[in-house]
C-alpha cells in the first residue's frame, strides 16, 4: 500500500533514535503500546455493542472480505436470488422454502435486446401516423 520496504524500515528507525535518543525510546514504545491497547479495548466494546444491537450482523471477516470484493458479494447475492426464483412451480405447488408461489406480473425487469431482423424491420417501415 505505502511500498515500504526493510530498507525504509530501518531509515525510519534511525530517525527516531536520532530524535528521541536512546534514553526516551523505551518510556515512548510503552505509552504507544498502552494507547494500541486501549483502542484494541474500545473496538471490542463497541463491536460487541454494535453485534448486541444488531444480531442478524456479519462476522468480521465476512464484512472485510465483501468490502475487498464487492463484485463476488454481487454474484453470491445474484446466484442467492436466482436460486430463490428459478423453480417455479405450477399453481397450488409449494416452492424452494415452502410457501405456495406465484407467477410474477408484470414487465420483466430486464428486456432481451430486440434481434438484428426486428431492427432493421423498424428501419425500414415507415413510422405509423395512428400511433400519435
Amino acid at each position: 500500500m505505502f511500498g515500504v520496504n526493510p530498507i525504509k524500515i530501518m531509515i525510519i528507525v534511525v530517525v527516531i533514535l536520532l530524535l528521541l535518543g536512546p534514553d526516551k525510546l523505551p518510556e515512548v514504545a510503552h505509552k504507544l503500546g498502552t494507547s494500541w491497547r486501549a483502542m484494541k479495548r474500545l473496538q471490542e466494546r463497541v463491536e460487541s455493542e454494535v453485534r448486541e444491537a444488531l444480531p442478524d450482523l456479519p462476522s468480521t471477516g465476512d464484512i472485510a472480505r465483501m468490502a475487498r470484493s464487492p463484485i463476488n458479494l454481487l454474484n453470491q447475492l445474484a446466484d442467492q436470488a436466482e436460486a430463490r426464483d428459478s423453480p417455479v412451480p405450477g399453481p397450488g405447488l409449494t416452492g424452494p422454502i415452502g410457501v405456495e408461489s406465484v407467477p410474477p406480473s408484470g414487465p420483466p425487469l430486464l428486456r432481451p435486446p430486440p434481434s438484428r431482423s426486428t431492427q432493421r424491420a423498424d428501419r425500414a417501415a415507415p413510422p405509423d401516423p395512428s400511433m400519435n
